[in-house]
């Protein structure tokens, strides 16, 4: 994908606005993080249906993400070749196709391979919609248009995590699928009717891993791996560590999600200042503050009361993060700039793999605030590739 038509009646909107496009393309993130978050809370009942333990059903979570990170590598390159909006209608529909057969699956291997191609579909869609984020994003406003598309992953965090198991108890768990089929449809229509239109890349699409040969795409997806690493170590095993050594109750992880999305979706009223000092500077100091959250659990972690406000700051710095990581990679290269979110959703992905497992064995043996510390580290190295990125100014935006 290379730039939005010029006959657009988007650009003709006053740079005061956000394209109404920007609010589509969060609905998508939303409904593509409902599915990513669902299973988690309705697994036991899933298992209890289909005769199986929760662990095989949550390997169909693991199919996901497997199909995720392969097809945002391998795919998502064509987002250039036939236009980001194009790739995206289809990627929904796809998507809904896959909701559906995982609400009627008869056994966990069925509900494992419809996610599987839920995930697929998710790999394409993910970059598309960064790509058109950056696209349609008014000049001077490219921080908060992002940012604004980012909250949807609040809004499946919050609606999706807290309804699910509600549906799932009072209705049947395969009605939470089912209600995001329809919320995949309905973003599917909204996108068709959108005035939204983007001109496709000339040329063939390029190899998936041709990117990696652009001046500062290296430097920003290690960032992006040891960033995300960070996130899904610590992430995967503090609901185990608030159980099993707070002795909280497994309802605390409820609430804990409930504040880090809070902290996610405020950051958006901070994209703001991402605008007027550019990411190129944010970057670096974004990634401290996160690490500075994880040195907070390290120090901090036994506390509940504590676990929360840091919590809630950790979603606020992750947000930050994220903006200012997609922004400079979105602005590198207009013309292979799906080709390049593809490349971010692949190492995403991956990293959820890699820091779940690598962390699993750190938390097993040294605890959670070791565990906070090895995220702190990691986080060095993300602000350190950030600011060496900033010296080779070369393909990144002020």
């Amino acid at each position: 994908m290379t730039k939005t038509d010029q006959s657009s009646p988007l650009l003709a909107e006053p740079a005061a606005r956000l394209p109404t496009v920007a609010y589509v393309l969060t609905f998508c993130i939303a409904v593509i993080g409902s599915n990513s978050l669902v299973l988690g809370p309705i697994a036991p009942e899933v298992a209890r249906t289909l005769g199986a333990s929760v662990a095989l059903v949550m390997s169909a979570s693991a199919a996901f993400g497997l199909g995720t990170a392969a097809s945002a590598l391998l795919v998502a390159r064509h987002v250039d070749r036939f236009g980001a909006r194009r790739m995206l209608l289809w990627a929904l529909l796809g998507l809904a196709a896959s909701l559906a057969l995982s609400a009627l699956s008869p056994a966990v291997p069925a509900l494992a391979g419809a996610q599987l191609a839920a995930g697929i579909a998710s790999g394409i869609a993910l970059p598309a919609i960064y790509a058109s984020a950056a696209a349609v994003a008014p000049a001077g406003r490219e921080s908060r248009t992002i940012g604004l598309v980012l909250t949807g992953w609040t809004l499946s965090m919050v609606a999706g995590v807290s309804l699910s198991a509600v549906v799932a108890d009072y209705v049947h768990w395969r009605a939470v699928y089912a209600v995001v089929v329809v919320l995949a449809l309905v973003a599917c229509a909204a996108l068709k009717l959108s005035r939204y239109r983007d001109v496709p890349a000339a040329g063939a699409a390029p190899q998936p891993l041709a990117a990696l040969r652009i001046a500062g795409v290296k430097p920003l997806l290690i960032a992006c791996a040891a960033f995300m690493s960070a996130f899904y170590g610590v992430y995967g095993y503090l609901g185990d560590h608030l159980h099993s050594g707070l002795g909280e109750p497994v309802s605390a992880n409820g609430v804990v999600a409930l504040v880090y999305g809070i902290g996610f979706g405020m950051a958006a009223l901070l994209d703001g200042v991402v605008d007027r000092l550019g990411p190129r500077r944010v970057m670096p100091f974004a990634f401290m503050a996160v690490g500075a959250v994880y040195l907070g659990f390290a120090l901090a972690g036994s506390s509940f009361s504590g676990v929360l406000v840091l919590t809630f700051l950790w979603g606020l710095t992750n947000h930050l993060g994220l903006n200012v990581l997609i922004m400079r990679l979105a602005a590198i290269d207009p013309a292979r700039r799906g080709t390049i979110m593809g490349l971010n959703s692949a190492v995403t992905y991956l990293a959820v793999f890699a820091g779940t497992m690598g962390f699993g064995p750190l938390y097993a043996t040294r605890g959670f605030a070791f565990t906070s510390a090895t995220a702190l580290v990691l986080m060095l190295i993300a602000a350190a590739a950030g600011s060496w990125q900033s010296r080779n100014r070369a393909g990144s935006p002020d």
